[in-house]
């Protein structure tokens, strides 16, 4: 009988561009840290280069982009690009802020993942990321 060794999920929690605003991503990160996942903080002021790079280096399942900045039609569509450049087509792209519902929309049409806005339960988050990694992890 042979059993597969699953590791942990893994979750990359980006913020990106000039937000200086990182106390949600932190109490985030803190939140799927307790719920088992493993959890690389990027930090602030990161470009969309260095998060996919992250992304790639540390081998993750989620990339979380936490942006309040408005620039969330921009960020997302461009680590997107960027991650369909190297073919990355595994790594789950989430996130959460002040996004409009019709722009959530619009993202996700493009192919970002479920988007929280503030005040989500964190079990609401924490329960999607392992149903998505549960149905597309690639072992």
């Amino acid at each position: 009988m042979s059993t597969k060794l699953q590791r942990p999920v893994r979750v990359l929690v980006a913020k990106v561009g000039l937000d200086g605003h990182d106390r949600g991503a932190k109490v985030i990160a803190s939140f799927l840290r307790d719920a088992g996942m493993e959890v690389i903080y990027t930090g602030l002021r990161q470009t969309p280069e260095m998060v996919v790079n992250a992304a790639i280096q540390e081998d993750v399942d989620v990339i979380g982009v936490s942006i309040l900045s408005g620039a969330h039609m921009t960020v997302f569509p461009k680590i997107l690009g960027l991650l369909q450049e190297k073919g990355v087509n595994d790594i789950l792209i989430t996130g959460g802020g002040i996004i409009p519902e019709e722009d959530m929309r619009v993202l996700q049409d493009k192919g970002v993942g479920m988007l929280f806005p503030p005040g989500t339960n964190t079990t609401e988050i924490v329960n999607y990321i392992n149903d998505w990694v549960a149905n597309n992890r690639k072992f």
